[in-house]
This record gives C-alpha cells, structure tokens and sequence, in this order.
C-alpha cells in the first residue's frame, strides 16, 4: 500500500504563543475546514488539542514542545489560554475543544464518506461512542475501534495496532488516551499510518458515549467546566487542577511583568 507523505497542512496565518504553546487562533467551522483540506490533501498530519494541564506539561517537557511545533493545528482547549492570548499581538477567537469538535469532524465525514477510527479509552467506551454518533450522524462510516489495555504494549501488539489503522485508511483517527502518553503516541506513529488527520482527543469518546456528564453549557462558556468535573471527582482531580492553578498564576505574573517592561 503506499503511504501518504507526511506533511502540515497551511494555516495562513500568524499563531498565538501564549505561555509558549502555538496555538492555531481558529474557530470551530475553521478547524472542520482545515482538517477536510488535509484529508483532501491526503498527507499525514496530526493536530493537538491543548488545555491548561498540556500547557503546563508542555512547559517542562521538551519533547512535547517540539511536538507543538510539528503540528498541522494547535487548538486552544481551555479558556485561560483564549484570556490569556487577549495580551498577545495575535487573538485567539475562541476556545476549541476535542470534546466538541468531535462531533463537528463526525458530522463532515458522514456528509464526506470519511471513514473514522476510534484508538483508546476503556473497554466498551469507543463502541458505544460509535454507536452514538452514528445513530447522530447517518452516514458515518466507522472503520475502526480498538481499546488497547492500559499497559505497554509488546511490538508485536504495536505493529498490529498501527498495520489495523493502515489497512482500515480513516480519514481521521481519533485518539483516546491519557495526557501525554496521547500526545506522544500520536507525534510517533502518525507518519507511519498515513492517516490524513490524527488527533488525540482525551475523554472525548467518554462524553460521546454517555459515561460521563460534560458541564452545562453556561458554565462552559464562563470558562467554569473545570470546577464541574473537580466536583464530580475531586480526588482525583485535585492535586492536578492545583498544579494548574499555580502555573496559571505563575505565568500571568510573568505576562503582567512583561507588558510593563514594554510600557517602559
């Protein structure tokens, strides 16, 4: 089979650097409109959907900082980057989430016959996510689903995985991992799979599926979803929406510190 070269998908336009990520500054119908220019392309491209814990992973992981720049799209997936970018020469237009834009890239394929491939997520969740969305979206070639086991995998299970996604050819793979073992995985495989669009999504497919409640949708726009998902798991979420917190805090300090220096 010959595999699709590898390569971006051109967003003309400057990006938005906001706490060092570069991000795309993108709507929702921009981002669907980009992703069906590289599935027409038909080169490999993967795109990164980052919230305020990947901001601040990234921060301190060089390998995820050359993932952002090899990216065809970095997508602002959390409110305090779209405020945040508001200081800088290039907006953000709004926040653009996996969880949201899932549906959106469902909804094109089955206008497009795209087939789509669901990769992660606990067992049973990317089933029943598919069945959701193509009941949603009629049409919607599902090519795909496999939810490998959380441990790492052998090689051999390795170049199964990735020959499945070959031989099935998504137009889009949507991945569903933990952060950043999605991230890397996504960055390492997407050439080999000549997949015109890979992203990692996250809990996406557990909203898809009805496993979990997302926020109302007031909350959402306000920025708040985060405080609705800390309250439906506090013990787990804790520890990590505190280390944002405090990135948050630390890197608007520098923000506030750079723009007087420039007043000066």
């Amino acid at each position: 089979m010959t595999m699709p070269q590898a390569g971006q998908a051109p967003i003309n336009r400057p990006q938005s650097r906001v706490w060092g990520v570069p991000f795309s500054p993108v709507t929702f119908t921009e981002a669907v409109d980009a992703v069906e220019n590289m599935v027409s392309a038909g080169r490999a491209n993967f795109i990164v959907t980052a919230n305020l814990h990947y901001a601040m992973l990234s921060a301190g992981d060089a390998r995820l900082r050359d993932n952002n720049e090899r990216a065809a799209l970095v997508l602002a997936d959390g409110m305090p980057l779209v405020w945040a970018s508001r200081w800088r020469p290039v907006t953000l237009p709004e926040r653009v989430t996996g969880s949201d834009l899932l549906p959106l890239l469902c909804a094109r394929a089955a206008e497009r016959g795209w087939g789509v491939y669901f990769l992660g997520a606990a067992p049973g969740v990317a089933a029943e996510a598919a069945k959701n969305l193509t009941a949603r979206f009629p049409g919607l070639r599902v090519v795909g689903i496999e939810s490998p086991p959380f441990r790492a995998l052998s090689k051999e299970e390795q170049d199964a995985q990735r020959e499945a996604i070959r031989a099935a050819r998504p137009a889009i793979l949507f991945v569903a991992f933990g952060q950043p073992k999605g991230e890397y995985w996504v960055a390492e495989n997407y050439e080999q799979l000549g997949v015109p669009c890979v992203m990692q999504i996250g809990a996406s497919l557990d909203f898809a599926a009805g496993r979990v409640t997302r926020a109302p949708r007031w909350l959402q726009k306000i920025g708040m979803e985060w405080l609705y998902r800390f309250g439906t798991d506090p013990w787990r979420l804790g520890k990590r929406y505190l280390a944002n917190a405090v990135f948050a805090a630390r890197m608007l300090l520098k923000d506030l510190v750079t723009r007087r220096a420039n007043r000066n």
